[in-house]
């Protein structure tokens, strides 16, 4: 397989040597033999700097990147909760509302900044004019995501941006539906068991409580294997019950 080293480079976040590569001809959107482009790698990393370079370099901002599981540099910046970068790609042109992903996995980067919990994010993509009431491939909405991770804080963010707490998914499932499955629940026995699902032979859970960005309690548990490697992760807020009582109190648009 022949490197890509604008690519490599980018991933690393060694800046100089991405200039130079830029500067001596290098395409900006040339992807390596996997098909990955330098700004989903530097995206994905949150290299803003570089992702800044990339785009005066003329990388076009919503082209996906068409690796293993990859897609939007957008999407993967917000998804990982890096904000810098993802101004650095709102200001380089980036739709907020192109989603990514085959029919109902299609997301937008709001969808995934609510789904993971990371309300500068949010807040970003909004002040862009990001669609709150836009629906990812399974009908749900920011919100949706939101409510059923357990953000208060987005959730409050969103309806403050007029998001309507009246949009179902798909399976004619209300936000505050999805949040009232979890407000009376142990939230550490919801990860436990989610991790179980994915849990190898020998393999250690452990569970712990955290604070998370927008200043709630996150529930994180994680599956390692006998050698200590992390294996998979499962995460859920515990803000569902407030945000029962936000929903309540905010009437759907007529």
């Amino acid at each position: 397989m022949t490197e890509n080293r604008l690519v490599s480079a980018a991933g690393t976040g060694a800046a100089a040597k991405v200039r130079r590569l830029l500067d001596g001809g290098a395409a900006p959107d040339q992807p390596d033999d996997g098909g990955t482009t330098a700004l989903y790698r530097a995206a994905v990393q949150g290299n803003a700097d570089i992702v800044r370079m990339l785009l005066a370099a003329g990388a076009e901002p919503d082209r996906e990147s068409e690796g293993e599981s990859e897609g939007l540099p957008l999407c993967a910046a917000a998804s990982w909760g890096h904000l810098g970068t993802v101004v650095a790609l709102l200001e380089g042109g980036a739709d907020p509302d192109r989603t990514e992903g085959p029919g109902r996995q299609a997301m937008s980067a709001l969808h995934w900044a609510a789904a993971k919990d990371f309300p500068a994010v949010v807040a970003a993509l909004l002040d862009r004019n990001a669609d709150p009431d836009l629906r990812d491939g399974a009908g749900g909405t920011a919100l949706t995501h939101a409510a059923r991770y357990g953000s208060a804080a987005v959730v409050s963010m969103l309806l403050d941006h007029g998001a309507d707490p009246a949009v179902a998914d798909e399976q004619e499932r209300l936000p505050i539906d999805l949040a009232r499955e979890f407000a009376d629940r142990d939230i550490e026995a919801v990860v436990h068991d989610r991790a179980l699902e994915y849990a190898t032979e020998g393999a250690r859970i452990t569970v712990r409580r955290e604070e998370s960005e927008g200043g709630g309690e996150r529930v994180v548990a994680e599956q390692r294997d006998s050698s200590g490697r992390l294996r998979s992760e499962s995460v859920l807020g515990t803000g569902h019950a407030e945000i029962v009582r936000l929903l309540e109190a905010r009437p759907a648009r007529a």
